[in-house]
């Protein structure tokens, strides 16, 4: 049921780590399925939407397209998305802020660099931080890792919370005592199965 009391709760299709152009082929199609089965009314990319391998601080592997490649790729496969989820809320990922913190490492300052929305031509997707919808907290995750991540983020915010970022790390887990339950869910990611 999605009512508490006189209170009707959203529906919310919250879509994993996606690492466009990566994201498993099956992704999209599957998201789409869920989102008609339950009949959403709210949609959440819980971030990394897109991967940027070739501008990470790590060593680039030779065998992935160059940066340039890598953003025809992810724009042509976020327009899929973007056509099928018109209306979104991106919290942000640490894949996704790779250009501007590359940008900061050499001084370049934010008035010199676009905004999501028009670097991959995503109108009506709202790119945040963090969000909440009906007492629930939304984040990418970075910065969390370990065993049950979603769940020790929970207890630390004494609220439920939905995350991505830990690729592993996927489910729900549950805490309650008398007068509440909370519960911590891990995404996992949609790279691969």
């Amino acid at each position: 049921r999605n009512t508490i009391g006189r209170i009707r709760l959203s529906k919310v299709l919250i879509i994993p780590d996606l690492h466009e152009p990566v994201a498993h082929p099956g992704a999209l199609a599957f998201c789409k399925y869920l989102h008609s089965k339950y009949k959403c009314n709210k949609v959440v990319c819980i971030g990394d939407i897109t991967d940027m391998q070739a501008i990470s601080f790590h060593a680039n592997n030779p065998q992935c397209p160059g940066a340039l490649d890598e953003y025809h790729l992810a724009k042509k496969a976020l327009k899929r998305w973007h056509k099928t989820f018109p209306k979104m809320t991106i919290t942000l990922g640490n894949h996704d802020c790779r250009a501007i913190r590359l940008a900061e490492s050499v001084n370049i300052p934010p008035q010199y660099l676009r905004d999501y929305t028009a670097v991959w031509n995503t109108p009506g997707w709202d790119w945040v931080y963090d969000c909440m919808i009906d007492d629930v907290y939304y984040w990418h995750g970075e910065g969390r890792s370990g065993v049950n991540p979603a769940f020790n983020v929970m207890k630390d915010m004494l609220m439920s919370v939905c995350m991505g970022h830990c690729h592993a790390a996927s489910g729900i887990k549950w805490l309650a005592n008398p007068l509440r339950r909370t519960f911590g869910l891990d995404t996992g990611c949609l790279i691969n199965i």
